[in-house]
């Protein structure tokens, strides 16, 4: 079957990401590598998962590609922008994360990538100190120079397509604003105003990728796409969004077992997170504004689903606390640690403890991967707004809260929604049994 009102993925696919840095570079080496059948792209759902389509004698389990015309990664083309002026192959050995054999058989491709000069402002995130840096009148004219370097990269590779990824450092933390970001013309008139207070050099990002066709996915914790005026532009364009903040570590974690606890219906009487993490990001976080933008996100996922208007017995005042801790030794491999006090039968105390040794970029750089694949679908697909089947991927996923709109954060009903969207991307019907 196919769905006839679907564009196919012909010609090739531009990803633009933001941010050169350990989890952009990890994800361009392992698509690099996977292409030349070096490396397996273990983590990624579009090159792995299977769902079933159909049922009774009609069951068929398919991959994704198998459903839906899902870019090749023979066809992706990749660009960055970046503060740091060092190509991919330097950013890649720098970073740590891969050994030098993982990334020497593809040094040549990794080395034509140079960063373009980012949109950046040091008030956003005061540790970094590169010189890559664009020159900017105002934040207009910021948008627009980013606009451009879209419109080069499409000029100089011919590539069919464009998907702009935000993989670059948690921003300061900007609340949303009635007077500034609800609206189309209040955001144009900020950005004109250089109102530096409230418009985050990611925002220019957005609004110039949106502008220019492109998808965007929000892939830290900043205020940027999830704002009304981000969402009117989105529909306006017919251009999908998605954030935000990749979902690797600790919350993966916290969505999967958190509905362990509310489908026993055990009580929670709080849960204590604590990560350390030594590489940029950790850098970046280590400044107070900067991990307020983080803890707001990691916050928000135990809350939706583990709710006290549903059950006041069990989930009642618990006591919720997330900490992030810079430790450079560790450098890319953080560790995360839950500690969990829950209450069952008749109220007796239960302690659960979950010790996480990840590499963040090694858990990202397949989300990385799906996000663009899967975005680049949608847009074909025709959708616009927020896509909220790519919440599975994503720490705080984008809602509409002007209309006290909860997020989905149960990491198995957010599969369902993924499943479901490819199913109709490939003319099949949703579906809702967890199969």
């Amino acid at each position: 079957m196919s769905n006839p009102n679907v564009k196919p993925a012909t010609g090739k696919l531009g990803i633009m990401v933001v941010g050169l840095g350990a989890v952009s570079t990890t994800f361009m080496t392992g698509v690099m590598m996977t292409r030349k059948g070096l490396a397996k792209p273990i983590g990624s759902m579009t090159q792995y998962d299977k769902i079933r389509v159909g049922r009774g004698e009609n069951k068929k389990y398919l991959h994704y590609n198998e459903i839906a015309p899902i870019a090749k990664l023979d066809d992706i083309v990749f660009a960055a922008w970046d503060v740091y002026p060092v190509n991919a192959y330097e950013s890649a050995i720098n970073a740590e994360v891969l050994k030098e054999k993982d990334i020497e058989p593809v040094k040549d491709e990794l080395m034509k990538i140079k960063p373009l000069k980012a949109a950046f402002d040091k008030n956003y995130a005061k540790r970094l100190d590169g010189d890559n840096v664009k020159q900017c009148k105002d934040r207009w004219d910021m948008m627009e120079q980013v606009r451009e370097d879209i419109r080069n990269f499409k000029k100089e590779t011919g590539v069919d397509r464009v998907v702009v990824l935000w993989a670059a450092s948690t921003e300061i933390y900007v609340a949303p604003d009635k007077n500034v970001h609800y609206t189309i013309e209040q955001l144009e008139a900020a950005m004109k105003a250089n109102d530096v207070d409230h418009i985050a050099p990611s925002m220019c990002y957005a609004y110039a990728a949106l502008k220019e066709g492109c998808p965007f996915i929000m892939g830290a914790p900043n205020t940027t796409v999830d704002i009304p005026a981000m969402w009117q532009l989105s529909e306006e364009t017919k251009v999908p969004i998605a954030g935000k903040d990749f979902k690797t570590g600790q919350t993966l974690v916290k969505s999967g077992f958190a509905p362990i606890i509310g489908t026993r219906m055990l009580g929670l009487s709080g849960w204590f997170s604590t990560n350390i993490l030594g590489n940029r990001d950790g850098l970046v976080l280590d400044e107070p504004a900067n991990f307020r933008t983080k803890e707001v996100s990691k916050l928000s996922t135990l809350e939706s689903i583990l709710v006290a208007e549903e059950q006041p017995d069990l989930y009642t005042d618990y006591f919720h606390k997330v900490r992030i801790n810079y430790y450079p030794p560790r450098n890319d491999n953080k560790e995360g640690w839950d500690n969990i006090d829950i209450f069952g039968w008749m109220g007796y105390p239960m302690q659960i403890k979950i010790n996480f040794l990840c590499r963040d970029s090694i858990l990202a750089a397949p989300l990385c991967l799906d996000l663009c694949l899967l975005m680049d679908l949608a847009h074909r697909a025709g959708c616009y707004g927020t896509q909220r089947f790519l919440s599975f991927f994503l720490k705080s996923p984008m809602h509409d809260y002007t209309k006290d709109e909860v997020p989905v954060n149960d990491l198995f009903k957010q599969y369902v929604m993924l499943k479901n969207f490819i199913r109709e991307a490939g003319g099949y019907e949703a579906d809702q049994e967890i199969d």
